[in-house]
C-alpha cells in the first residue's frame, strides 16, 4: 500500500525547510521513485480506459508530483515566496497534471487564520438599499423590488442567512449560479468580440458581496495608483481625458515631443487567474472569512450561456472576474496594478517634478514616453508583466502616436516581434486624439455627431403640437450631452466658439423649421424660442465645476 501521509510530509518538508540541499531532497525521494514508476503503469492504463484514478493512488500522486517539481524548479527566492503563499506551487506543476488543480484547491493550499466580525444587519440594510430597481434577475428570478418589498422582515431573514455563509464559508449552490448574456456593442455585431458579456446572478448573493465589497475596499483601495482612474470612487472618464490632455499640452508648450502607446487587452476581464488575485488578496491581510467567501464564489461558480430564451447547460468557471458582479471592479483594479506597477521606475514624462508614464482607465491604459526608445522599454515590460499575470496584449489594436511641432515623425515599434501601427488621431475613452494636440478635430467631431442624433429625434423635436419648452428640455435631456462630452478637457478658441454657438443656433432653426431661404435674424430666432445663447456658458460651466473638483479633491 502506497503511504500517503510520508509523501505529504516530504511535500511539507520541502516547503518548511527552503535552505534544505537539492542532493539531499533528490536522495530522498528517489527511494520513493520505484513506487511511483509502478503507479504510473497503472495511471496510464485507466487514462487509456478514460477510468478515473482510485482516490489513494490520485493523492500519492500528486503529492510526489509536487515534491519533485519543488526540487527541480523553485529556485531560492521562490521558495521564499512559497512560504508567504503557497498558490505559487502551480507555477511549478508539469503542464501534464494542470486537470489535479482543484485537488490543489481542496487539499493544500493553507488558508490565513479564519477571522472576520460576524454581518450586522445594518450592513445588510445598507447593501439592500443601494440596489437599484429595474435590474435583470439572476437564476433564482428574484428581483431587488421583491427583496426590498420584505422589509424588516426581509433584513432579519437575510442576515441570518448570510451570517450562517460568513461564519462556515458555505455557499449554497443556488447562489454560485450564475448566467451570462451577450450585449453587442454596436447595432449588427455579429462577432463575438463584438459583445459585451454581463453576469446575472442572484440578488442575495450580490448582498453578500457587496458587504465583503465594502469591508475590503478600504484596503484594496490604497494600493491603486493615482494614474488609475476607471472604477475608482471620484473619478471618471472626464479625468483620464484632461490629465492625458493637459500633459500633451504642456509636453507641446515646453517644445516636447510626446510618444503614445494605446494599449488594448484581449478580453481583461475574462483572463484574470484566480489563485494570483487570491494571493494578492492575501498580502493585503484581508480577513480570513472574507477571503474564504471570495475564494469560494470564484473557485466554486458555475454559468450558463442564454442566448435569446434557450440557456445552456451550468459549467465550471476557470478564470476571469464577473462584469456585473460588484466586487470585480475592485478586483480588477488590484490584478491590474501589480501589472503596471514595475513601471514606476522607468522614465516617462516630467509634470510638476513627477515622472508619468501611465494613465488608465480600467484595462484602457496609454504609456507615455518623450523618445520612442523609452516607450519600447515600457512596452516591452508591459507585455512581459501582462502574459505573466494571464493577459494578453491585441496587436492588432494596440497603436501609438507620435505628438510633436514637428511633421512626419516615425515610431517603429513592436510588441514579440509585431509591428504596432502607427496613427495619426485615436479615439481614447471616446474623444479624439490627434498628433497636433488640438482639440478643434474633437469638437467638431462632437457637433457632427449632435446634429446626426437630432436627425434622428426630429419627428419629436420638429413636431409643432408640442410646446417649445418641451422640446427645449428634450434637446437639452438627448442632444446636448453628446455635443459636450469631454467639454472639461477642451481648449476653446474664437474659431471654434463661433461653431460651437452656430450649432447651438442650428438645434432651433431647425426645431421652428426656418428654411434656410427665410431671412430672419438669429436674434428673432431667439425670441421666437423664448430662449439665449446659452451652449458656450454651460460649456464654461462645467471646465470650472471640474476645477473646481479636483482642487477640492487634493485639499
Amino acid at each position: 500500500m502506497f503511504r500517503i501521509s510520508s509523501c505529504r510530509q516530504l511535500v511539507q518538508s520541502c516547503l518548511l525547510k527552503p535552505n534544505v540541499s537539492s542532493h539531499t531532497t533528490r536522495s530522498t525521494l528517489s527511494t520513493r521513485m520505484t513506487a511511483y514508476e509502478e503507479m504510473s503503469h497503472y495511471w496510464a492504463k485507466n487514462r487509456k480506459l478514460n477510468r478515473p484514478l482510485s482516490p489513494h493512488l490520485s493523492v500519492f500522486k500528486f503529492h510526489l508530483t509536487m515534491a519533485i517539481s519543488i526540487t527541480n524548479r523553485v529556485t531560492a527566492s521562490a521558495q521564499q515566496a512559497v512560504l508567504t503563499g503557497a498558490p505559487i506551487l502551480l507555477v511549478c506543476l508539469p503542464s501534464n497534471f494542470t486537470h489535479y488543480f482543484q485537488a490543489v484547491k481542496e487539499m493544500d493550499i493553507p488558508s490565513p487564520v479564519i477571522l472576520g466580525p460576524p454581518i450586522l444587519k445594518d450592513e445588510v440594510r445598507t447593501a439592500i438599499w443601494k440596489m437599484k430597481n429595474g435590474k435583470a434577475t439572476g437564476p433564482d428570478i428574484i428581483a431587488a423590488e421583491q427583496i426590498k418589498a420584505l422589509d424588516e422582515f426581509g433584513i432579519n431573514k437575510i442576515t441570518e442567512l448570510l451570517d450562517e455563509i460568513y461564519e462556515t464559508g458555505e455557499i449554497p449552490k443556488e447562489m454560485l449560479k450564475s448566467i451570462f448574456i451577450a450585449l453587442p456593442k454596436k447595432d449588427g455585431a455579429t462577432e463575438c468580440e463584438l459583445h459585451h458579456t454581463i453576469s446575472l446572478m442572484s440578488q442575495v448573493t450580490k448582498i453578500l458581496l457587496r458587504i465583503v465589497m465594502m469591508r475590503v475596499r478600504n484596503k484594496i483601495r490604497p494600493e491603486i495608483g493615482d494614474t488609475q482612474c476607471g472604477f475608482v470612487e471620484g473619478k471618471e472618464t472626464t479625468n483620464a481625458v484632461y490629465m492625458l490632455r493637459m500633459i500633451i499640452e504642456r509636453a507641446l508648450e515646453m517644445q516636447k515631443d510626446i510618444y503614445l502607446c494605446f494599449i488594448d487587452y484581449t478580453k481583461a476581464f475574462d483572463r484574470v487567474k484566480h489563485w494570483e488575485m487570491i494571493k494578492q488578496l492575501k498580502q493585503l491581510l484581508v480577513d480570513g472569512k472574507d477571503l474564504r467567501i471570495i475564494k469560494n464564489i470564484y473557485w466554486q461558480q458555475i454559468a450558463a450561456v442564454r442566448i435569446e430564451n434557450e440557456i445552456s447547460p451550468f459549467q465550471m468557471i476557470k478564470r476571469g472576474v464577473r462584469q456585473g458582479c460588484v466586487l470585480s471592479p475592485d478586483l480588477f483594479n488590484l490584478y491590474s496594478e501589480t501589472i503596471l506597477r514595475n513601471l514606476d521606475e522607468y522614465p516617462g514624462i516630467r509634470i510638476g517634478g513627477r515622472i508619468i508614464n501611465n494613465l488608465r482607465y480600467a484595462d484602457d491604459t496609454v504609456l507615455i514616453a518623450e523618445n520612442k526608445e523609452d516607450l519600447q522599454k515600457l512596452i516591452d515590460i508591459a507585455a512581459t508583466e501582462s502574459k505573466r499575470m494571464g493577459l494578453e496584449l491585441n496587436n492588432k489594436k494596440t497603436e501609438v502616436m507620435v505628438i510633436s511641432r514637428r511633421p512626419n515623425l516615425n515610431a517603429d515599434l513592436f510588441v514579440d516581434g509585431t509591428k504596432l501601427k502607427q496613427r495619426d488621431s485615436f479615439r481614447y475613452l471616446g474623444t479624439i486624439i490627434t498628433q497636433d494636440g488640438k482639440s478643434h478635430t474633437e469638437i467638431k467631431a462632437r457637433i457632427a455627431r449632435a446634429k446626426t442624433n437630432f436627425q434622428k429625434m426630429k419627428p419629436l423635436l420638429t413636431n409643432n403640437k408640442i410646446t417649445i419648452t418641451t422640446r427645449k428640455r428634450a434637446l437639452q435631456c438627448y442632444i446636448e450631452p453628446i455635443l459636450m462630452y469631454g467639454c472639461e478637457a477642451w481648449t476653446i478658441t474664437k474659431k471654434i466658439q463661433k461653431k460651437i454657438e452656430a450649432a447651438e443656433m442650428w438645434f432651433f432653426r431647425r426645431m421652428l423649421r426656418v428654411p434656410w431661404t427665410a431671412r430672419k435674424t438669429n436674434e428673432e430666432v431667439l425670441k421666437e424660442t423664448e430662449s439665449t445663447r446659452s451652449l458656450m456658458s454651460r460649456i464654461r460651466r462645467r471646465q470650472a465645476k471640474f476645477v473646481g473638483h479636483i482642487m477640492r479633491r487634493e485639499g
